[in-house]
């Protein structure tokens, strides 16, 4: 914190947000992705041909429908069925001969006591339910009413299997499942065990666990790539925990899901101030096995930007009670506020790396040459300008050095930090002079020298006497400052 307070001076302060019941009146009301009970606001438009591969699958077309087309489409297929079938037996009544003699005992019939079509309809449900009252039954005089006999039973073997399977899928499907898999509302983001942090709630409200329980997190966001391609709603997975298993969840009890905010997070560059103008989408996706049925159950919700809690952390739900954990699950969407930086990691880290004066040899080296000036003066504030009084700062100030001299000093400096990452040995083959630094330490020895005299020249007459005495200032000066003054000019 006190880097950042360096680097933002006064303006630095705990900033907290406002309460989550006032966000929700401000919320930016704008087309969602994944709606908060997990549907998915897409629609598919001019298929054109492609609408022939829904009847490839028509199983899974027909599961997909919604309720009220699945009982629409049973009733119907039921009874087009037995409507075709009672058909069926009439129109064999009809082509023998059996509707004109109803009463001839002396007369054998295909179907007995078939006269009309209503007599043929109950016939054919008696057979198909395999109800038989024993006053309807084929012949064995009517072999075209046996064969239709063993059609009827396979077609109506083939149509209860089909629908009544399809129905038994529509009723067992784990969608309801996740109706009792709990998000909270808001996710939060703020420090936890030093590092910024956005978390989000789940919970289970039954006793049946969730086997294999996984978690995932997708952020949708539009971005446009450096070639000029817009990509919208570009999908980057957020960690939770894959690398470490975090993703794999035992829920019994609510668990707090975070993603730490690193260099290798999407909201890297992302602040407080920043998190305004965003617009961004966070799907978070719950799988897992359901204990009693086997099948695998999927639980889905979004978070937008405005549902981010800047600085807000979850209330504690778990209490201790006697024999067993209790679970209150009214605090469950709960938050409460807690000092949190208002700044990006980015900043932060940008902010830690100037402040410490391990890392500036390093900051030097990697600049161009022409900064190298830049970077020696750093180096002269963190070093020694804050150990000195003002007035022998100035006084030991290298204002006075051509800049020439200081660009050859820096350079000298650069080449003692480049040796410094060399391994040992290398930096003993290095570290022997030749005969070109030797004319170029001589040089500068020179330049030094006459650069000292001149400044002390320039000084009034009493610095001047000070000075005398081989040109260093230090003859009036405590035995601290001189030692100090004295290792600034070697």
């Amino acid at each position: 914190m006190s880097a950042l307070r360096k680097k933002f001076g006064s303006d630095y302060q705990v900033v907290t947000t406002t309460s989550s019941s006032h966000q929700k009146d401000k919320r930016r009301k704008r087309q969602r992705f994944v709606d908060k009970n997990g549907r998915c606001n897409v629609q598919h438009g001019n298929l054109g041909g492609e609408t022939s591969r829904y009847l490839s699958d028509l199983f899974t077309t027909l599961v997909d429908l919604k309720w009220r087309w699945n009982l629409f489409i049973f009733i119907l297929t039921y009874t087009v069925a037995w409507l075709f079938m009672a058909l069926m037996w009439w129109v064999i009544a009809y082509i023998r001969g059996d509707l004109y003699r109803p009463h001839d005992e002396k007369y054998t019939p295909c179907v007995a006591n078939v006269y009309n079509f209503p007599s043929a309809f109950l016939f054919f449900i008696e057979t198909e339910a395999t109800i038989g009252y024993g006053h309807r039954y084929i012949t064995d005089k009517c072999p075209e009413g046996i064969i239709l006999f063993l059609f009827q039973s396979i077609l109506g073997s083939i149509v209860d299997a089909f629908l009544i399977g399809c129905m038994f899928i529509k009723m067992s499907q784990p969608k309801k499942r996740a109706e009792t898999l709990m998000f909270s509302e808001n996710a939060a983001i703020s420090m936890r065990d030093g590092k910024l942090t956005l978390m989000f709630r789940v919970g289970n409200l039954r006793n049946s666990h969730m086997v294999s329980a996984q978690i995932r997190c997708k952020l949708l966001k539009s971005r446009q790539t450096p070639e000029g391609e817009f990509l919208p709603l570009d999908q980057l997975e957020l960690d939770v925990g894959f690398s470490t298993g975090a993703d794999q969840l035992f829920l019994v009890s609510p668990l707090t899901i975070c993603h730490v905010i690193d260099t290798k997070s999407p909201f890297y560059e992302l602040s407080q101030g920043s998190m305004q103008t965003e617009q961004f989408e966070i799907v978070v996706i719950l799988e897992g096995i359901v204990e009693t049925t086997g099948m695998t159950c999927q639980a889905r919700t979004s978070y937008t930007e405005d549902e981010v809690l800047w600085g807000h952390r979850f209330f504690p739900v778990i209490s201790l009670e006697e024999g067993f954990f209790k679970v209150d699950y009214s605090q469950f969407h709960a938050t409460f506020e807690v000092p949190t930086p208002p700044y990006s990691v980015k900043e932060q880290d940008e902010a830690l790396l100037m402040s410490s004066p391990l890392m500036a040899p390093s900051l030097c080296n990697s600049r161009e040459k022409n900064n190298s000036l830049d970077c020696l003066e750093l180096l002269e504030d963190q070093e020694s300008t804050t150990k000195l009084p003002a007035k022998v700062q100035k006084m030991t100030g290298r204002d006075g050095l051509p800049r020439k001299l200081l660009r050859m000093s820096s350079t000298t400096s650069e080449m003692t930090y480049s040796l410094g990452e060399l391994p040992m040995k290398l930096q003993r083959i290095s570290s022997v002079p030749g005969v070109s630094e030797e004319k170029q330490v001589t040089k500068t020895t020179k330049i030094a020298t006459e650069a000292i005299s001149k400044s002390v020249a320039d000084l009034p007459p009493k610095l001047q006497r000070m000075a005398g005495g081989g040109g260093r200032m230090d003859g009036h000066l405590p035995p601290k400052l001189r030692k100090m003054n004295s290792d600034r000019f070697t």
